[in-house]
């Protein structure tokens, strides 16, 4: 090995090792593709827009136990909240013949290195799990949690469901924290479309 070679591998190990959030930010699926991943019977895909009553938010805050957002020891991305703290929400709508077939929702929870952004599919009458994937993480030991393995759990899940790991979910081992945010991800979609588009008008 020459001088040169020897230095570009000094400095990419250097990188890998104090750069660890950029090192391990991966995008596996773009919008479009996690559209058509998610609902791959639809003819077209409508998006519906509602800007939520700080009631409503209250409401679905009370629900998920008090935040929109599952922050954990050890999580370094605290910023997703200033980021993501919002009253306007769009739902992804597959159409087949004029008819909805299913929904998308793209959520964005922290991570332990940064943010997990996830896209999970519903079934527009009940509000349960179809189908979901992971978009994008700023991962180390999280990876394992875009594997189908580890998703595949959720599918079927409802709000009737705990959607806790270590209860109905079985965690990444070494990836607590990616494990539950996944998790929580999954628990707050199913509860912001059920209390948007399934629930009348002062029903609790």
């Amino acid at each position: 090995m020459d001088k040169k070679t020897g230095i570009r591998l000094l400095l990419l190990v250097l990188a890998f090792v104090l750069c660890p959030r950029d090192c391990y930010a991966m995008q596996l699926l773009t919008k479009e593709q996690a559209l058509k991943e998610m609902l791959p019977e639809a003819d077209k895909t409508i998006t519906e827009t509602k800007v939520l009553s700080d009631a409503k938010i209250g409401k679905i805050k009370e629900r998920l136990g008090g935040s929109l957002f599952h922050y954990q020891k050890g999580s370094k991305s605290e910023e997703i909240q200033e980021k993501q703290e919002k009253k306007e929400y769009s739902f992804y709508f597959g159409v087949k013949e004029g008819k909805k077939i299913g929904v998308a929702f793209v959520e964005v929870q922290p991570g332990k290195w940064g943010p997990v952004e996830l896209i999970v599919a519903l079934d527009p009458a009940e509000g349960k799990v179809k189908n979901l994937a992971v978009m994008s993480y700023t991962e180390k030991r999280g990876r394992p949690i875009a594997r189908r393995n580890f998703l595949k759990q959720f599918v079927g899940k409802g709000s009737e469901d705990r959607i806790l790991v270590r209860k109905d979910i079985r965690g990444i081992s070494g990836a607590t924290i990616s494990s539950d945010c996944a998790a929580f991800a999954v628990r707050k979609v199913i509860v912001l479309y059920e209390e948007v588009f399934l629930k009348k008008e002062g029903e609790d």
